[in-house]
């Protein structure tokens, strides 16, 4: 599969920014989701129509005015309490919001599944890296937990090709390591 460089290149520059900015301010953020993945193998394996992150629901404001003060345009969707998204350079960005319970879990921040714990270890450090660039991503075995579990936790949500195909990857780069 052939990938779209000239995007590649601008979701890269976007992760960059996001990434900078976030340290500037003292915000946690972590890749999730296909980009995460790459970033844990190393490289880009396909198309990304998207950017997804998760953010502490704590910092959604400061996160918020801060991309927008360098460009972002916010965009409909999930309710403020839930996501986070944004629009640059036509290229969508997804901050999934978190919370922790009253045992230290991390859950999911607000919507309809507010209180539901994300996988155990989720947040561990881990950095990813392509090229030059290094990125905090989610744990790679949370990555896989997710992309398992998203059509049981969301009924209704379809078991995707690409998802199935990633957790291969996953579980093959982590069977090397």
């Amino acid at each position: 599969m052939a990938v779209d460089e000239i995007r590649a290149a601008r979701q890269l520059r976007l992760i960059a920014e996001v990434v900078a900015m976030a340290s500037e301010c003292g915000i946690q953020v972590w890749l999730r989701g296909g980009w995460a993945m790459d970033f844990f193998l190393g490289e880009i394996t396909r198309d990304h129509r998207d950017i997804d992150w998760f953010a502490w629901t704590d910092d959604a404001s400061v996160l918020g005015a801060k991309l927008a003060q360098r460009g972002y345009q916010p965009m409909p969707g999930l309710p403020p309490d839930q996501q986070l998204d944004v629009l640059k350079d036509d290229e969508d960005l997804s901050f999934n919001l978190l919370r922790t319970d009253t045992s230290g879990r991390v859950v999911v921040g607000g919507g309809p599944w507010a209180g539901s714990p994300w996988p155990e270890h989720m947040l561990e450090t881990h950095m990813g890296r392509i090229g030059d660039l290094q990125c905090p991503i989610i744990n790679p075995r949370a990555q896989i937990e997710i992309k398992q579990m998203m059509p049981v936790w969301v009924p209704g949500s379809p078991r995707r090709a690409k998802d199935l195909e990633d957790i291969t990857r996953l579980q093959a780069a982590l069977h090397e390591n």
